[in-house]
Parts: C-alpha cells; sequence; structure tokens
C-alpha cells in the first residue's frame, strides 16, 4: 500500500475508534432477532403483509423466504430517475424466481439541482439529502426486510439513502442505478452556448434548444456532476454491481443488471454463511478507497460534505485534511466534462472505472481487503459487464485505455495530484477544484467585489461594472444561512469576463459542485458568514489571495477583517416560500460544511 494512503487510513481508525465502536454495538443489538419479522406479533405481520398474494403471504409467514424492502427514488419528472418506473416489478418478478419475496418499503424525494438552479428551490437541496434519510429510515422501520435494493442516482439522492441505510446497519444493501441518458449535445458546445448567451449575443430561444439537445431523454445527465459521481463512489465502495454505474437504460445489460442486483442482495442476506451487512462493507478503508475515487477521477467538491456526512452515519470521522493529504498522492487519471471535453457514455466506452480499480489496486492506492457486495475483495470490481448469449457474464476490464484523451492509467496520469485542493487562512478553510482549472489560473490576488445573492452579481454585470480584475465574494450562502445553494448561474459570466482576459475568482461559503468550471473557485467557506466567519466581513477593496497550490485563502486591509463587527444579513425573503418556511429548524441545527454540512444525529 502506498504509505500514504496507509497513514491517513489509520488515522481516521484512530480518531473514530469510539464512535465507531459504539455503532457497531448499536448494529450488533440489532442484528440480535433475524429474521426481524419474527419479533413481530400476529397483528404487525399481518398488516405487513395485508396485500400481498396468497403466495407471498405463506412465504412471509414463515422465517426462513427473505424478503427484500425496495426503496426507491422514481419521479418521472428527472430523467435520471424516470426509469425507476419499472424496476419494483422486475424485482419482485427476479425476486420470485430465486425463491424470496420483494415489497416496496417506501419512496423517497428526489428533486433536480438542474430544474432548481438559479431558483429559490435550489435553497432546500442540500436539506434533501437528510429528508431522503429519514425517508429511507421510515421505509426500513417496519422491520419486515431481511435486505434492502436502494434505487437512486443523482446529487442529494445517493448520499441520502446511505445514510438511511446505514441507520439499519445489520441489513445487507445493494444499490441500483439506471444508467446515463446517451450522448446529445457535447458539453464543450453547451458551455459555449451558455457563455454566448450570458454575454447577450444570442437568445433564449437558441439557448433553450442547446439545453434540450445536451438533456434529451431518460438517464442521468452525461457530464460527471455529483450524480456520476454517486455512481463511482457506490462501485469504488463496493455497494453496486461492478461496472454497472453507466450502462444506458432501457437496454437488455441494464434489465439484467438489476436482475443481478436481486440476486447478489439474496446471496448476502441472513440465514448464510455470505451474510454481508452494510456495516460490514462501509468501514474506514471503504471510505478511504471512495476518496480515492473521488480524487483520480476529478469527481463532485459535494462529496467532500457528502462523503464526510455518509461516514459519521457509520462512526467514521473524516474531515479535509484527509482529502487533501490523499489528493496528495492520487493521480488525476480521467478528463470527464467540465474536466475535458467527454461525457460518463465516452468514459466508459474507453475503460470505465473497472480499468481504473485495476490501475488504482496495482498502484497501491486502494484497499483490495474490503468486503463487496459480492464478497471479500475489490478485485471483484476490475470487470466490465457483458452479455453472452443473452446470459450476464463479466469480463476482464480493458488492459489499456481506448482513448488516452478521457482515461489514463496510474503512472501516466493527466495530473501526479487529485483534482481537490483544501485552502486555508484567515477567511478561514475552503476547498477547490483544481482539475478543470489551468494551472496558470489557480493563483490570483485581486480586489473583492461583494454580492449577496447571484441576482445582485448578473446585475453588475449586465451594467458593465465588473470589466476589472476581481474576487466575487458572496457571503451567507451557507447552510446555516439559506441552505448552500449551488451557484452555477454565476458560472458563464466569470466564464465571459476570464474570456476577455481578466482575472476574476469566487470566493463563497456556498456550493458550485462537481459541475464547477474553469474559473478558479474557493467554495464551502468554514466558519460560513452567519457563524461569524470572515468571509461574511470582508469588503468591497479589500485584497484577496487565492492560492490552490499554496493552499492559501487570506484577505488583507488597512485593518484586520477579523476585528470587523459582523454584519446583519436580511436573509427573511430566503426564508418564505417555496417550502423553505418548513426548514427553520434544518438551518439552526445544521453542522458545518468540514463536518458534512449534516443535520442529523452524529459523532
Amino acid at each position: 500500500m502506498n504509505p500514504t494512503v496507509d497513514k491517513v487510513t489509520d488515522r481516521i481508525r484512530r480518531r473514530s475508534a469510539s464512535s465507531r465502536g459504539d455503532y457497531l454495538e448499536r448494529v450488533q443489538a440489532a442484528a440480535s432477532i433475524s429474521p426481524h419479522r419474527t419479533s413481530l406479533s400476529c397483528s404487525n405481520l399481518a398488516h405487513g403483509m395485508a396485500a400481498c398474494g396468497h403466495g407471498e403471504k405463506s412465504s412471509l409467514s414463515g422465517s426462513v423466504v427473505p424478503n427484500i424492502g425496495i426503496v426507491s427514488a422514481y419521479n418521472d419528472m428527472l430523467s435520471a430517475h424516470q426509469p425507476f418506473e419499472t424496476y419494483p416489478a422486475a424485482i419482485k418478478r427476479a425476486a420470485a424466481e430465486n425463491g424470496a419475496v420483494a415489497q416496496f418499503a417506501g419512496g423517497v424525494p428526489a428533486m433536480c439541482d438542474g430544474v432548481t438552479q438559479g431558483q429559490d428551490g435550489m435553497d432546500l437541496s442540500l436539506f434533501s439529502r437528510d429528508v431522503i434519510a429519514l425517508s429511507t429510515a421510515v421505509a426500513l422501520s417496519h422491520n419486515m426486510f431481511d435486505a434492502a435494493l436502494c434505487l437512486g442516482i443523482c446529487d442529494k439522492i445517493v448520499p441520502g439513502l446511505m445514510i438511511g441505510a446505514l441507520s439499519f446497519g445489520h441489513l445487507p444493501v445493494v444499490f441500483v442505478p439506471a444508467g446515463p441518458m446517451v450522448s446529445g449535445l457535447p458539453n464543450k458546445e453547451k458551455a459555449r452556448i451558455r457563455e454566448e448567451y450570458a454575454a447577450g449575443n444570442i437568445g433564449r430561444d437558441e439557448l433553450l434548444a442547446a439545453e434540450s439537445a445536451s438533456y434529451h431523454s431518460p438517464g442521468t445527465c452525461t457530464f460527471y456532476g455529483t450524480a456520476n459521481s454517486n455512481q463511482m463512489l457506490m462501485e469504488f465502495m463496493g455497494m453496486q454491481l461492478p461496472g454497472g454505474s453507466f450502462v444506458n437504460p432501457g437496454t437488455p445489460l441494464r434489465e439484467k443488471l438489476t436482475e443481478e442486483a436481486v440476486r447478489a442482495a439474496l446471496r448476502i442476506t441472513n440465514p448464510g454463511d455470505d451474510c454481508m451487512p452494510i456495516a460490514d462493507i462501509i468501514d474506514e478503508k471503504a471510505i478511504v478507497n471512495g476518496i480515492v475515487g473521488l480524487l483520480s477521477t476529478g469527481g463532485s467538491t459535494n462529496h467532500t460534505m457528502h462523503l464526510v456526512a455518509m461516514a459519521r452515519s457509520a462512526g467514521i470521522i473524516v474531515n479535509w485534511d484527509d482529502f487533501a493529504e490523499l489528493s496528495s498522492v492520487v493521480p488525476l487519471m480521467a478528463r470527464v466534462y467540465p474536466n475535458g471535453t467527454a461525457d460518463v457514455n465516452h468514459f466508459h466506452a474507453a475503460g470505465g472505472l473497472g480499468f481504473m480499480i485495476r490501475e488504482l489496486i496495482a498502484a497501491g492506492l486502494l484497499h483490495s481487503d474490503v468486503n463487496t457486495i459480492l464478497g471479500p475483495g475489490l478485485e471483484r470490481y476490475c470487470v466490465e459487464p457483458v452479455l453472452d448469449d443473452g446470459v450476464l457474464a463479466f469480463r476482464p476490464a480493458q488492459e489499456a485505455s481506448l482513448d488516452t484523451n478521457i482515461l489514463r492509467g496510474a503512472r501516466d496520469p493527466f495530473d501526479a495530484e487529485g483534482g481537490l485542493r483544501v485552502v486555508d487562512g484567515n477567511v478561514g478553510r475552503a476547498i477547490v477544484k483544481t482539475s478543470a482549472v489551468r494551472e496558470e489560473r489557480q493563483r490570483i490576488v485581486a480586489p473583492a467585489r461583494v454580492f449577496l445573492s447571484q441576482q445582485a452579481f448578473t446585475e453588475a454585470f449586465n451594467e458593465g461594472s465588473l470589466e476589472q480584475d476581481f474576487v466575487a465574494v458572496l457571503p451567507a450562502q451557507g447552510p446555516g444561512a439559506i441552505g448552500m445553494p449551488e451557484l452555477h448561474k454565476l458560472t458563464p459570466y466569470l466564464g465571459v469576463l476570464q474570456n476577455r482576459g481578466h482575472k476574476v475568482a469566487l470566493l463563497t461559503d456556498g456550493r458550485m459542485s462537481g459541475a464547477s468550471g474553469s474559473v478558479l473557485a474557493a467554495i464551502q467557506v468554514t466558519p460560513e458568514a452567519v457563524k461569524g466567519g470572515v468571509i461574511g466581513k470582508i469588503c468591497d477593496g479589500d485584497i484577496v489571495t487565492i492560492d490552490a497550490d499554496a493552499g492559501i485563502v487570506t484577505v488583507e486591509s488597512e485593518d484586520d477583517p477579523a476585528t470587523r463587527p459582523s454584519p446583519e444579513f436580511d436573509l427573511a425573503p430566503s426564508h418564505r416560500g417555496m417550502g423553505r418556511d418548513l426548514f427553520g429548524a434544518f438551518r439552526r441545527e445544521v453542522s458545518g460544511a468540514e463536518e458534512g454540512a449534516f443535520v442529523l444525529a452524529r459523532p
């Protein structure tokens, strides 16, 4: 093993000893009764199977036939989740064919950041993760199930499902994806058209036509944002079938993978020698493997919060220093938009995750001695799925990348380091995604321009008052302020200014996520402005330095900004309407970004 990977893993294990021990004790106590239906009274059980057919009732009345709980994020507005409509019926058929029963345990909400981007609904986006975790817990709370299948793909949905499932750590859990839409308008062209619209060179009709050509069918968006980073994580952490993340919806291979997910769940379900509850899979090594996967693929910055929150749900304490130290030794092996021009379909065709996992194991950068839904050993994931005369099979991953402009080996990477940096200074701590930012743009020293909303920024752009070098500072965007919305509305405008030759950057306690573009952005600043963070005290004209290479984020002025009084932000308009009135308790209780922006119980 790489000594740095070993050192970080050991540090996490020692840091987490008490909380992890408490978690495992709770899991063991919950596992003491299995199958759990035997603990139900006759009235309880009668309610739980009242709607079942005669055969299912007969099976569930005993204690041997496994019952799988289906937890789904289906809705038909999200392109990524629309394919899940037909999954429950297919899962029930596959369960019956394998001598088991499956019941739809419950649905969880699934909102689309692409729809809410720049809208008031975005203020609920991050908190939806905790709502999904709560909904997962409610779905599984009936104590009827011997295992669970979690159907989800997008940004907050997989982390929420994982957090909820980990509260039932005694259950085997398998995650089931639906795959990305086929490739549409190239992402580079989409970005160009967005900048043309921001510059006023084209109209809304042309912009909508381009967006519709890009997001055009059922399936996940094809750029490498948080949704597709989620799918990568589930493979790197052994929670999903190997090679299945980027198989398109509605294909015969996709259907066979869904059926195989049922069989995988049944193989690791009690009673049996191969029982593998989720608590035995998600341990310190699995979390480190997830971070390595994130860094080597140039994945979403959102996972510097989501992975932290997922880990804490299993009693494992991770912080940004762990991400930074691993980033120093993990090579960047993939160039997928926004870090390149290819999409996830091209990445999958070039060799995909099976190729990457094999390369990283060989380089000593992944823990192979971990448990997975297929059994012990991450080597099981160095494969890709295929159909052999209509039968699902797994063949060894490709020996070499089929397109080195998209995917490279661990010994010939695009960059010797991962795509994330932690910056620190008198402003606080923040995350910078460097993988899409040209090296000469990874350091900027410029005067601050402070805006209290994305709308204020766009108005200044349209007035022509931003034709200069500057750092756009957006405070009071954090989780405790307004729910930490993503600020992608700024991206095309900052891109236009950068293309005009200005040195520009962004500093915010809000988010930018996996679609962060080519403009330097120090995001998720902690402490946030409403908790007294210095970012809330920065004024126009203060000199801001963001240096990703040196790991620095500072502000300088004639006085010490830290000694300035904390301003009063008028956040009332952002706390009303579009459901935001209901989330006051979340805003009050949420932890800082480095602690996962977590509302639920945590060590």
